[in-house]
């Protein structure tokens, strides 16, 4: 079950290892993420199995998705349903499958930032409570699943995005670029929360005053909000088109800071070894924060963040070894056989 960017990408490893292990897979696209750097262009890079159903719902509303991926599954009665990360097609699919009293996994079980006011957060809870199975990037989820007493099995896989950098890094590296001025920062926002005018307003403000030069993919989300209110970032501010996930790999891999509110891009930072400055006041990857390689930073903060940002000599290996796809389809196949 995937919808969107970041589940293309937790996907990619996972569709390999099942396939290495023998497992069929159907493959349901909600839509939820239509536009072609957001969706079409990462099964062209990542080699993503077409799926077989393409809802095309073009909605984030899990109310209307629901209903449309319960009648798939309905038709396929697989053994599990597999949903990722944390989004409204991730709940969407979940409700789904316990409607139908069928068998779901979580991947990417377990985070929490203590946000309630983030969807996302709600979506992890929810998922988590109906999931029969649970995987875990790391002993932290574990015990956070232990503590609030979840009734499905947890097993510690590490995070598939690890698995994903592992592969796409180095051509991503190979594929980049000299067309950006050095040194530039990475900057993404998409999340609701800062979407709303008021408060994108303000941000783009904030990072104008900076004076660092960014390279800005916008999200089609935010181009909306941006056009319609005249919100209007300065030239040192470079707003490109969304990018696909080897372009934007790179672009990471070649900044000197990462700015964003994206949970998979504070990942994908640490393993690249670039300073990240999160634009929210929490964070579902905690590790990170506390390793030194990822700061929180809110209103008025920005501008000392990025200049304070660094990376730790000795930041330590998180969220696993970058072969949690292969334990994901290990354990599907050894519960098959109990």
């Amino acid at each position: 079950m995937i919808g969107n960017r970041p589940q293309f990408i937790k996907a990619a490893p996972t569709s390999v290892a099942l396939r290495e292990r023998g497992l069929g897979e159907v493959v349901i696209h909600t839509g939820q993420h239509y536009d072609r750097e957001l969706s079409q262009v990462f099964f062209e890079e990542l080699g993503l199995a077409e799926p077989r159903y393409r809802l095309d719902l073009r909605t984030a509303d899990p109310e209307v998705m629901r209903p449309a991926i319960k009648e798939r599954l309905a038709t396929e009665r697989p053994d599990w349903v597999l949903v990722y990360g944390d989004t409204n097609s991730t709940l969407a699919g979940a409700e789904a499958a316990a409607e139908l009293g069928l068998p779901l996994a979580h991947v990417e079980a377990g985070l929490r930032s203590g946000d309630l006011s983030m969807p996302e957060e709600r979506n992890r809870i929810e998922t988590d409570r109906l999931a029969a199975l649970l995987f875990a990037p790391d002993e932290r989820s574990r015990e956070l699943l232990a503590g609030e007493g979840v009734e499905g099995r947890v097993e510690v896989v590490g995070d598939v995005m690890a698995d994903a950098t592992r592969v796409f890094a180095p051509i991503a590296r190979r594929r980049a670029e000299a067309e950006w001025p050095e040194p530039y920062a990475a900057l993404t926002i998409h999340r609701e929360a800062n979407t709303e005018p008021d408060r994108l307003r303000a941000l783009i403000d904030e990072l104008n005053a900076t004076g660092w030069t960014f390279v800005f993919p916008v999200h089609p989300r935010t181009r909306k909000a941006m056009d319609e209110h005249g919100i209007d970032p300065a030239p040192q501010l470079h707003a490109i088109e969304p990018v696909g996930y080897l372009e934007m790999l790179a672009l990471v891999a070649g900044a000197t800071r990462v700015v964003t509110d994206s949970g998979g891009l504070q990942k994908e930072a640490y393993w690249l070894r670039v300073p990240c400055v999160t634009l929210r006041l929490s964070t579902e990857w905690v590790d990170t924060v506390l390793a030194g390689a990822n700061t929180l930073a809110g209103p008025g903060e920005i501008a000392t963040a990025l200049e304070e940002a660094s990376f730790p000599e000795d930041a330590p290996e998180l969220y696993g070894d970058g072969h949690a796809a292969a334990r994901i389809a290990e354990a599907l196949v050894r519960l098959q056989g109990e």
